[in-house]
């Protein structure tokens, strides 16, 4: 174990590296967000888009949006940050790099504002804590985790209360296909997404509102899950923060492998939207079962274990603690495999081991339900025990009609009183549950570690890749194996995938970069690492 961990910061260092080198239009765009920019032209583009296209046009942002934006400012050109998005919409808005007097100014004037937002965010944390002292928490761990995807914003609140009222501890607003392909962030509320509903600031408010009064109404906090992924990861992150959700999905790999975004722009708003989920106390659940849908669950059970080792790396160094990682995994070994309920719990031990106070989301069964729901509901009776022996920390409900229709109400309601069921008669059997040492389940848990370090190991001793456009180092080893296809058997090299126009590395010396949000967010990581 310990070899495994100092081999993923090997791995991991180098990627961090070039991520502090580098910034993106969607980091910049997050800063002026915490600043308080919001709203969209009549066309739906979001002003801070207007806001960060017009500085990149005019100076470049390899010395970050918070100097020509805050001069700009100070020196008169318009009142307040949405006027002058509005000027640089139409194009009458000039922006400079200053200089010595003017460039102090304009850093702390830029400082002053985007510490108001962070100040915001501070305030909701403390106002989620309150809410938990007054009301109350779940009442039993793992916490029960359920989904509403209509599209509507309207259609998920209901949906959303009534699933709390079933007894639902998370609620998670799915997102809107596509939305990660997004390069801006939908405004106000939404009411036509597609298998989902879209992510946006209004979305947020309402669907938190809606179960702060599903909460006093249980007498239990209620949490909220949304999607912090995509090319807009770092400003779906503000937002969140911003509007007290409790969960955000954000996986160090996700949309490199599944989205095809490009790796660099995709670790570097990793960082940051870790950062602000670090400062606002939100819980990530990371995404590894989704590897498992494109590979083998035995044979690449080891690329679980060294992405969660990675998400944990990466995740510490933003300043998150163990109780914020919710790291994922999955039950999904077909069942005609010989044994594959005792694989199942190796595979879940050796989470659990690894990770002793990480709350761990236990995923359910999708790639082997073939539509019969009665083998569906004893195939997810086998998972909620799995989850219940092991200690999973977040369990999302399985559904028997997975893979035949989106679920409906009683088929949700059913799925729930499975899980209650199994955690009410085993729910504390974890502490009792002991396998032999040496035995099949010890054996095959040892093996997939042993596996995971070998890996690990390939991994830190891969060749450099191609330098980075415009000079530089090479590429980091994690990265040359990302485009050779390591994880979930996709192929994303460094140097393509959307986004990859929208990465710009970062201006050095005594009047270089400058971004306050992440000075401030900065020392939060350095204190939570020390």
């Amino acid at each position: 174990m310990d070899r495994a961990r100092l081999l993923a910061a090997q791995a991991g260092e180098p990627v961090v590296t070039l991520a502090r080198s580098h910034t993106t239009v969607s980091v910049e765009r997050a800063t002026l967000r915490l600043a308080g920019l919001a709203g969209a032209d009549h066309d739906g583009e979001p002003w801070v888009n207007h806001l960060v296209d017009a500085v990149r046009r005019q100076v470049g942002l390899e010395h970050g949006v918070a100097l020509p934006v805050w001069d700009a400012l100070s020196g008169g050109q318009a009142r307040d940050l949405l006027t002058l998005a509005q000027r640089a919409a139409a194009g009458s808005a000039s922006f400079r790099l200053p200089t010595g007097q003017d460039r102090a100014s304009a850093g702390a004037a830029a400082a002053g504002a985007i510490g108001a937002g962070i100040s915001r965010i501070d305030a909701q944390r403390r106002r989620r804590e309150g809410l938990i002292a007054e009301l109350g928490d779940a009442p039993r761990t793992p916490w029960i985790y359920l989904i509403v995807a209509t599209g509507d914003i309207d259609e998920d609140i209901p949906q959303a209360q009534a699933a709390a009222r079933e007894g639902a501890d998370v609620i998670a607003v799915i997102r809107s296909t596509g939305q990660s392909l997004l390069d801006y962030v939908p405004e106000g509320a939404t009411h036509e997404g597609f298998a989902g509903t879209y992510a946006t600031q209004e979305n947020f408010r309402l669907m938190r509102a809606a179960l702060d009064e599903t909460s006093r109404e249980l007498g239990r906090y209620v949490r909220l899950t949304n999607y912090a992924s995509g090319l807009c990861m770092p400003e779906i992150a503000a937002l969140a923060g911003l509007e007290r959700l409790d969960m955000m999905l954000n996986d160090s790999m996700y949309g490199i492998l599944f989205r095809d975004i490009n790796p660099i722009r995709t670790f570097v708003d990793q960082r940051f939207s870790r950062q602000i989920h670090a400062r606002a106390g939100i819980i990530i659940n990371t995404g590894e079962d989704n590897y498992l849908t494109t590979a083998d669950a035995v044979d690449a059970a080891h690329t679980v274990t060294v992405s969660q080792l990675l998400n944990e790396y990466f995740a510490k160094e933003a300043g998150l603690a163990d109780w914020q990682l919710g790291l994922g995994h999955a039950f999904e070994i077909d069942p005609a495999v010989p044994q594959s309920f005792r694989l199942e719990l190796a595979h879940a031990l050796l989470a659990r081991t690894l990770f002793p106070d990480a709350p761990l989301k236990w995923m359910p069964p999708t790639k082997h339900m073939t539509g019969d729901v009665f083998r569906g509901y004893l195939l997810d009776g086998f998972f909620n025990l799995a989850g219940a022996l092991t200690g999973q920390g977040i369990l999302l409900v399985g559904m028997m009609t997975e893979a035949v229709v989106t679920p409906f109400l009683s088929d949700r309601d059913l799925a729930l009183q499975n899980v209650r069921y199994v955690l009410d008669a085993a729910g504390g059997l974890a502490e009792d549950f002991a396998p032999p040492r040496d035995g099949f389940i010890q054996t095959r848990a040892r093996h997939v570690l042993d596996e995971a370090v070998d890996l690990l190991e390939r991994i830190t001793q891969q060749p450099a890749g191609l330098a980075p456009q415009g000079g530089g180092t090479a590429y980091p080893p994690l990265l040359a194996a990302i485009a050779e296809g390591t994880f979930g058997l996709m192929k994303r090299p460094p140097d393509r995938g959307k986004g990859l126009e929208g990465v710009v590395q970062r201006a050095e010396g005594e009047h270089g970069y400058l971004n306050p949000a992440i000075d401030l967010l900065e020392a939060t990581a350095e204190g939570q690492r020390a």
